[in-house]
């Protein structure tokens, strides 16, 4: 009598059928999150539909990291300090309140020789975020490149965005909504019935938010070259709020 492979070749029934179970269960999962499961309705119809509205920004996004690196932890955290305040002075500059910038976050990190065994400290390395909003579009040039000749951020990154959408979205939805009835309105034509009243509808939305490459900061010899900045004479991107409807409606 031959005797049975090794174990390790034979396929377990139950290994195989937990696996198949599994993925049934995350692509069950997906198609719920995308079209929710409604009972069987008689005499209803169920549709879905996408819908969107754009519209220009009213906030743009300056966002900038500001890091500093010395043989100690205090003399980074001064340089730091320094180059904080030399970003204050641009906003000052510009009629903008300093209060009105955030700080998203603040870190301290030693810097290691790794090639010493004993992965020796050599330095220390103080880092911030900074993020500013502004309503006068016409104040992102001046302090994008005053911010940059004055060598204090290693990068900016530009983005707009709304900041309310509330409105927005409405239309939006009632975009998605004149779509959803629409085909309802087709589909329902279509078999020789007549479109009734909204009996079910579930909405979702999503914001589109435009961003522009970071810039990085140049070199000393910019401060000699006043050129324009890039943002300069272009329109901002509009930001484009989607939102999708699925609705059920009565059929007559």
């Amino acid at each position: 009598m031959q005797k049975q492979g090794p174990s390790r070749y034979r396929r377990d029934p139950l290994k195989t059928t937990t696996a198949t179970l599994c993925v049934v269960l995350v692509l069950s999962a997906l198609s719920i999150a995308q079209n929710p499961t409604l009972n069987p309705v008689p005499n209803t119809i169920f549709v879905g539909a996408d819908g969107k509205f754009e519209t220009a920004p009213d906030t743009a996004l300056i966002q900038y990291n500001i890091s500093a690196q010395a043989d100690s932890a205090k003399d980074a955290y001064d340089q730091a300090a320094k180059q904080a305040e030399a970003t204050r002075q641009v906003m000052r500059l510009n009629g903008i309140d300093p209060k009105s910038a955030e700080i998203g976050f603040f870190s301290v990190n030693p810097q290691y020789d790794w090639k010493n065994p004993k992965h020796k400290v050599i330095g220390y390395q103080v880092t911030t975020s900074v993020s500013l909003k502004l309503k006068d579009f016409s104040k992102i040039g001046p302090v994008t490149q005053q911010l940059a000749e004055a060598s204090v951020s290693e990068s900016q990154s530009l983005s707009y965005t709304l900041d309310s959408t509330d409105e927005t979205k409405s239309k939006a939805v009632a975009d998605a909504y004149r779509r959803a009835r629409a085909s309802a309105q087709s589909l329902a034509a279509a078999s020789g019935r007549t479109l009734g009243e909204l009996s079910y509808a579930s909405v979702d939305t999503f914001e589109n938010i435009r961003v522009m490459a970071p810039m990085q900061r140049r070199g000393p010899m910019a401060m000699a070259v006043q050129s324009p900045a890039p943002t300069e004479e272009f329109s901002p991107q509009n930001v484009t709020v989607t939102a999708h409807v699925n609705a059920m409606f009565v059929l007559k």
